[in-house]
């Protein structure tokens, strides 16, 4: 399986900032370490061009973001403090979702070692998330002929609010998000599928209902191509979780979904989305749960 990689993906944040920026180059070595990818599979995007951004985002927000006119305000919004590296780290990581979206394309599979960026609206940033990943990459390989029909699978422990509200009208991109129903966002948009969840839940209720809701969009969706933000934040003792999935659980979600797609041959884009365990070595190991499961179902 080829990957999305750059050391790029992460750059300096404040002492003390609640996202774990430094999580994407742990990921990588955790995999590299344990032979999940060798270096052959890993392809170094470059950064995503404005006109492609401009495919979803305002030119007033890609505007203020190239040149640092962002308010205090929106920064705050946003969760990160603005400067040219997280620019080019968000610009990088756009374009290695659309790359991954043309490895599943090519080869059934295709991963980016970030992405998910799902609180990324067409004119503003929010929760930690500066552009929307899926969103460009869906807009710029339809323009080219490549898909028409989209599931987005977001399992992440918060709704994909931006992604819902930028394809609200688009029948042709079907979003499904399972989430904790009294996290953040606390004003929720609509997606094609909303799978609510109270706090606490456990493993055994998770994937009962995961299971059947993914029943419901695969026939629903019928798709050309699966974006799954597989976002690790609903284990327990995340910071921002507030969901009780055991390691286990995650391992059983993860190649849940993956057999789901395995089985019907839909090409899948593998995607990290959230995550705030103990340390950013801690959510690493926990994302490289989906690349241990993707080598396990796919071979």
């Amino acid at each position: 399986m080829r990957v999305s990689f750059r050391p790029g993906y992460s750059i300096p944040l404040p002492e003390g900032h609640p996202f774990p920026i430094d999580k994407f180059t742990a990921l990588h070595e955790i995999l590299v370490r344990e032979g999940v990818i060798c270096w052959q599979d890993v392809v170094g995007p470059e950064e995503v061009s404005w006109k492609d951004l401009k495919r979803v985002h305002s030119r007033e927000y890609l505007s203020k973001l190239r040149d640092g006119k962002l308010t205090p305000q929106e920064q705050r919004r946003m969760g990160l403090p603005w400067t040219p590296g997280l620019v080019r780290r968000s610009r990088l990581a756009v374009q290695g979702t659309i790359n991954a979206a043309r490895f599943a394309l090519e080869d059934g599979l295709g991963a980016n070692l970030a992405g998910g960026t799902h609180h990324a609206f067409a004119d503003r940033g929010e929760g930690f998330c500066v552009l929307n990943d899926v969103a460009v990459a869906i807009r710029v390989l339809r323009r080219q002929g490549l898909i028409r029909r989209v599931l987005v699978v977001d399992l992440d422990v918060h709704q994909g609010n931006g992604t819902a509200a930028i394809f609200k009208d688009d029948p042709e991109v079907y979003t499904f998000s399972a989430h904790g129903a009294k996290n953040f966002p606390f004003r929720k948009e609509e997606s094609s599928y909303d799978l609510p969840l109270p706090d606490g839940m456990e493993d055994g209720d998770y994937l009962s209902e995961t299971e059947a809701a993914l029943h419901l969009v695969f026939e629903a969706s019928r798709p050309d191509l699966i974006f799954y933000l597989a976002g690790v934040d609903p284990v327990a003792g995340d910071r921002f979780g507030r969901l009780n999935l055991t390691r286990r659980g995650l391992h059983e979600r993860d190649r849940l979904v993956l057999q789901f797609t395995w089985r019907t041959g839909i090409p899948t884009v593998l995607l990290l989305s959230g995550g705030y365990a103990k340390t950013p070595w801690h959510t690493a190991d926990l994302h490289a749960v989906l690349q241990r499961e993707a080598r396990y179902v796919y071979g």
